[in-house]
């Protein structure tokens, strides 16, 4: 299968279905001498890991990750590092009805399409338990990006009609919600409108919000691998995303140049600094220092169970009603692989750029 492999330096390839045996990831390009163990990943798994509240599918998953190579006496070795998580409480016979049918919002008619083959249990590589490997993937990048001083916050903006207040945003209460909102009153909005959805048996959709801090200018490249699409690129991978904004986003189409332009100024330090950051902390493609603000949209968990109309491969209309264990939003869950996707595309990029100047290879081998 193509499309399994991410990155240009610092490269990712996952692997493993949704019911399969185990799932997992082989990460290439990491450096060696990074302090890395189990409990490092298992940190970011855990985070995303099912049955932790009532708005997660009740599938109970350890997610208990194994580093298979690349790691000896506590550091990295420079080589592949190899990381599976093996899949404990599969039940596949919850989708045995729907193995000739195509569920309506999910990649069943595209995937048999392309392939002539799909496997239906619980949607295969294009389940949401394929992010077990980005997610482990991210959680090294996110200790390369630590020991730079860059830092990765994600956080529900939004669900459904209920949207983070700025002003009552607040970075410590996103453990404190059960849907990870730094706005606590939304949050429980947003958890009352859940509570209606699933009596009604639907779902509902939202939005991650990402910030990137103490990120360097210089980041990106002028046209093909520019920083934001590489972003967007990153974050549109992910199964449910359905739009990705950065800085102003979309309200761009609203301003004028005089409004939307951040102005400059010098610090006390003698830096370049803006004096807004309508452009997210990206121009021209490239990081310009400041914080770079990115959002993706969630579209709401396709599993639902309503009776719905579609077809089946034979080509006969019929009605389908989803069995089986799923979120009735995704969003929560979703917020630790915006972080780790995130991770991933600016650790590459990091590396990228090492070799953008002349002056500094001479510098690095000292010539």
């Amino acid at each position: 299968m193509a499309g399994s492999v991410l990155g240009e330096r610092f490269q990712i390839s996952t692997w493993g279905e949704s019911h399969g045996v185990s799932l997992g990831v082989v990460v290439d390009g990491c450096p060696a001498g990074i302090s890395l163990c189990e409990a490092d990943i298992q940190a970011f798994l855990d985070r995303r890991k099912p049955g932790e509240t009532k708005y997660a599918t009740p599938r109970k998953e350890g997610d208990v990750v194994t580093i298979l190579s690349g790691v000896f006496e506590g550091k990295t070795t420079g080589t592949p590092i190899a990381m599976m998580v093996s899949n404990t409480s599969q039940k596949s016979k919850d989708y045995s009805e729907i193995a000739g049918i195509y569920r309506p919002g999910h990649a069943d008619y595209t995937f048999d399409a392309k392939y002539g083959f799909r496997d239906y249990r619980g949607g295969g590589r294009s389940s949401g338990r394929e992010t077990i490997g980005r997610v482990a993937a991210g959680a090294i990048a996110m200790k390369i990006l630590g020991e730079l001083g860059i830092r990765i916050t994600a956080y529900t903006r939004q669900i459904g009609p209920f949207v983070c207040r700025e002003e009552a945003m607040s970075p410590e209460n996103i453990e404190k919600s059960p849907l990870k909102m730094p706005d606590l009153e939304k949050s429980q909005e947003a958890e009352e409108y859940l509570e209606q959805k699933m009596q009604e048996h639907d779902s509902a959709g939202g939005i991650v919000e990402c910030i990137v801090s103490g990120m360097p200018a210089g980041v990106g490249e002028p046209v093909f691998g520019k920083l934001d699409a590489v972003l967007a690129g990153h974050l549109f991978s992910i199964g449910a995303v359905k739009g990705v904004e950065i800085g102003a986003g979309f309200a761009v189409a609203e301003k004028t140049g005089s409004e939307n332009n951040d102005g400059f100024y010098m610090d006390a330090k003698g830096r370049v600094k803006k004096s807004t950051n309508f452009a997210g902390g990206i121009l021209g493609g490239i990081s310009d220092g400041d914080d770079i603000v990115i959002r993706a949209a969630f579209k709401p968990t396709p599993s639902i169970f309503q009776s719905q109309k579609t077809v089946n491969r034979e080509g006969g209309e019929v009605e389908v009603q989803i069995k089986g264990r799923h979120d009735p939003v995704i969003v929560p869950r979703a917020v630790v692989v915006v972080e780790a996707m995130t991770a991933l595309a600016i650790v590459d990029r990091l590396f990228v750029g090492m070799s953008a100047r002349m002056d500094k290879i001479r510098d690095f081998y000292d010539f």
